[in-house]
């Protein structure tokens, strides 16, 4: 069979996974009479939970006799290390862009990493049928983009395909729009181009084995598993191999077991030709980048490499009276254990321990990414406390440097202002501003990537909710001064019990409250935000004294406002320094760093 490897890269819901899913639909790889879910390949519960393709997965169909694997890739600017590392597999792209929306930042970053590799890009362009789809102005922003990316020649020399990836059809040119949206087809217009556009695999099957790891699983049964394109050569069953890790490490083993991928399965082959994307069995000291050749004529690729954390974050152990009660995982031992193997699993995430036993730094592209890692662990049973993100800077010939981040706001033209100045106060500055002339305008900023820790929060209170914000890492700059803090303070607990109606009622005047009645708190853990900007420690655990006047029933009118619930997004966005997020399996709770009222530092 003729084989074909292309990636679906493009900006968050601009409609990758909706692409494949009828694309699976449309190559034999389900049974017409069987029930498929929506977003087949968000398989793990934060992406069906969340919206948004977290890791970067495998599959394939089968067109016209030729086989062509497909790799569904994140669209998030925070899991942009997943696009990197998977981009080696494949010859070709489809280059997926909203007809309303346009190329955002992170499309820019797909295309960039794309044309590095050389990769024939295919440009297709969804949601035609939308009201507001703008194909033509789209379709010259896509070609400024190319040439602001110094694209080649024969780059620049890409097809278009127009689609409704929800309803499965594809054009080859751009259809009436009037009457696309009873439009009846299917998707052989773009599978013809990928066809005709992306080659097939040029390597040899005389020379020597040659695969890079691009990719790692698990399975119950085999154990680990190695994924990777076969560069040159045939891999066989069974075969005897030389892995060659990071630092030269080298060791020599039998395969266990090989496969292919056929659907969204995986098949078990006899052999594995040059061209092809295998996963390997048998392995289970194998990390991304690792190279599996021939132990007699061995050939090493190079590793893959990709762009700096921005922010960090510490991990700590978690101190609290109420640990161990609802998690089963709390040592350090364990956690390190944890992210020792996430940094082997996601190549964009590393952690370092610092001069405390308990407590580590974990770096990342940004808190989305870093927010999900908490949220992975926490569900396999962790207990911990987390800080604030934080960006991570540089001394370069002297000046400290910070990273900068490229930020896209789609608002309405009324909170123009409010936007403008809420940018400027964290040192952002203005790139660009587009008008649509729908009653959006669309602006750009350069802005330090501390900047944005806690801004999504105030964005989407002066916006009404109907703000947009993306962002993207951009490069180091000068450090561009102190940007503002949350101005309001913090109410704390300051005994350990039980919240208490009547010592919540006299509370709210102070400010918001974050927990109703009968919930376990704490010496030290934060409760509300405090209408001023000093801290306030209360007994949310008061009671009504009784007296010999009192009526029975006096306090059942008593009602309370709801409590602010917050995400773990928002609670890493609310808190200060000298505050934590305590995770465990069943419940967030913000506390003090220190948390003993009497220890707490002297306010400059």
């Amino acid at each position: 069979m003729d084989i074909r490897n292309i990636a679906i890269i493009a900006h968050v819901d601009h409609g990758k996974t909706t692409l494949v899913d009828a694309m699976l639909k449309q190559g034999g790889v389900f049974r017409s009479n069987e029930h498929v879910q929506d977003r087949v390949m968000d398989s793990m519960d934060q992406e069906r939970e969340r919206g948004i393709t977290i890791q970067a997965k495998n599959c394939s169909y089968s067109y016209k006799g030729v086989k062509t694997n497909i790799v569904d890739t994140p669209g998030h600017a925070d899991f942009g290390g997943e696009v990197e590392r998977i981009l080696g597999m494949v010859d070709g792209a489809c280059l997926l862009v909203d007809a309303s929306e346009g190329p955002l930042p992170q499309t820019r970053f797909v295309l960039r990493k794309a044309l590095d590799q050389n990769l024939k890009i295919i440009v297709v362009i969804n949601k035609i049928d939308r009201p507001d789809a703008r194909v033509q102005e789209v379709e010259n922003e896509i070609f400024d983009l190319f040439i602001d990316l110094e694209a080649t020649d024969e780059q620049m020399n890409y097809k278009m395909v127009y689609c409704v990836a929800r309803n499965g059809i594809a054009f080859k040119e751009l259809p009436d729009l009037s009457t696309v949206k009873d439009a009846k087809g299917d998707l052989s217009d773009l599978f013809e181009t990928i066809l005709q556009e992306v080659p097939s695999p040029n390597f040899s099957e005389d020379a020597p084995l040659s695969l890079l790891v691009s990719n790692v699983g698990h399975s119950d049964f085999l154990g680990r598993l190695a994924i990777g394109r076969v560069l040159q050569g045939i891999l066989h069953q069974n075969e005897r191999i030389l892995v060659v890790g990071e630092g030269d490490k080298k060791q020599q083993l039998r395969l266990q077991d090989v496969m292919v991928f056929e659907g969204l399965n995986q098949v078990r082959a006899d052999k594995v030709m040059a061209g092809d994307i295998a996963i390997l069995a048998g392995i289970e000291d194998v990390n991304i980048g690792d190279t599996v050749t021939n132990i007699e004529t061995p050939v090493i690729q190079k590793r893959i490499t990709i762009e700096p954390p921005a922010v960090h974050m510490s991990f700590i152990v978690n101190t609290s009276p109420y640990a161990g009660k609802e998690g089963k995982v709390l040592l350090s031992r364990e956690m390190i254990d944890r992210l020792f193997k996430e940094t082997q699993r996601n190549v964009s995430i590393r952690f370092e321990e610092t001069g405390s036993s308990d407590t580590f730094k974990v770096y990342g592209r940004g808190e989305l990414q870093l927010s999900v890692l908490i949220e992975t662990i926490r569900r396999e049973g962790f207990e911990l406390a987390v800080g604030k993100p934080t960006a991570v800077l540089k001394v370069i010939n002297g000046e400290t440097m910070e990273p900068i981040e490229l930020a896209s706001v789609d608002i309405p033209e009324e909170h123009f202002g409010a936007v403008s100045e809420l940018m400027h106060q964290r040192k952002g500055v203005m790139r660009n501003m587009v008008n649509k002339g729908s009653g959006r305008v669309r602006l750009e900023y350069d802005i330090p990537a501390r900047g944005l820790i806690g801004f999504r929060s105030n964005f989407l209170t002066i916006t009404r909710g109907t703000g947009i914000l993306n962002s993207l890492f951009l490069e180091y700059g000068p450090f561009r001064g102190e940007t503002p803090e949350r101005t309001s303070g913090a109410i704390v607990s300051d005994r350990l019990g039980d919240t208490v109606t009547y010592g919540l009622f006299g509370l709210e005047p102070r400010g918001k409250l974050f927990v109703g009645p009968n919930v376990p708190v704490y010496e030290g853990m934060v409760i509300g935000e405090h209408s001023r900007d000093n801290d306030l420690w209360v007994n949310c655990c008061r009671e009504k004294k009784l007296t010999n006047v009192r009526a029975s029933g006096t306090d059942e009118m008593i009602q309370l406002r709801p409590p602010l619930q917050f995400s773990l997004e928002q609670a890493l966005e609310w808190i200060r320094d000298d505050e934590l997020v305590e995770v465990t399996p069943k419940s967030f709770r913000m506390r003090k760093r220190i948390l003993k009222q009497n220890m707490q530092p002297k306010k400059k």
